[in-house]
């Protein structure tokens, strides 16, 4: 069986080695490349307020990186944080956030509901701001909600996201080489900006487009998949996965080529 791994590269490894392990081939197609952004005077003003949040949501292990780089170098410690509850996207988040000494918060479906069914959203007449760190085009639906909510928002835009150049260079001979195997082909997406970049790839081979079985991560993204299915008149398969850890992916294959 073929499976198209499209996390960005630096992320893709694990997933990858566990497929392969069990026997998939797996072809490589990173579908999101991450860049930060300049730290400007828009950033600085944001760092500034920073500790008037009750919460920092951060998306990803880039956002720590990039973010704990920016906050030294807006002249602010850790220790000015310390009342700050964190909320990570997912346990790889959690890990790089625990290697500068934080604890944080883990929602069990790794989305933006995920994270809004979090108990500290059930107090929220007691949250005043949050703060995002997070890519450009991220987490757009749950800063809504909390603006809906009367909750001041700081959006910390740390990184830009963008389909790697190679893979738009390579992908005529990528889609070759995957259509010369077996049908259906298991595609991975995470982000509705993924989705995006994988539509614009397949914009001139429909067929291509609908012999892939997605699996997407959270009920949102599974919403726009069937949306865009509808639209655009394709034939794929789609299902909906709660978290990216490579057991979850795996298990779920196994489970849906028992029903299909």
């Amino acid at each position: 069986m073929l499976f198209i791994n499209t996390r960005p590269a630096e992320r893709a490894q694990a997933l990858t080695a566990c497929l392969v392990h069990a026997d998939f081939k797996v072809i490589d197609v990173p579908l999101l490349a991450l860049k930060a952004k300049p730290f400007d005077a828009t950033l600085l003003s944001l760092y500034a307020s920073l500790a008037q949040t009750q919460v920092i949501v951060v998306v990803s292990p880039t956002a720590v990186d990039i973010g704990m780089r920016y906050l030294e170098q807006a002249g602010i410690a850790l220790s000015a944080l310390t009342h700050v509850q964190w909320i990570a996207v997912g346990k790889t988040t959690a890990a790089a956030l625990a290697a500068f000494g934080i604890e944080s918060l883990v929602p069990e479906v790794e989305t933006s509901e995920g994270m809004l069914s979090l108990p500290i959203f059930d107090h929220i007449d007691h949250l005043d701001a949050i703060a995002f760190w997070r890519g450009e085009g991220g987490r757009q639906f749950m800063m809504q909600q909390c603006a809906e909510k009367n909750i001041t928002v700081l959006n910390f835009v740390l990184y830009e996201r963008y389909c790697p150049e190679q893979t738009q260079q390579h992908f005529e001979h990528i889609a070759a080489q995957i259509l010369a195997e077996a049908a259906p082909y298991w595609v991975c997406i995470s982000s509705e900006a993924s989705w995006k970049n994988w539509l614009s790839l397949c914009q001139h081979n429909q067929f291509l487009l609908n012999q892939c079985h997605y699996l997407v991560l959270g009920e949102r993204l599974y919403q726009v998949l069937c949306h865009d299915k509808h639209h655009l008149k394709a034939q794929f398969a789609v299902d909906q996965l709660d978290d990216l850890n490579p057991a979850t992916v795996l298990n779920r294959i196994h489970a849906l080529r028992r029903i299909l």
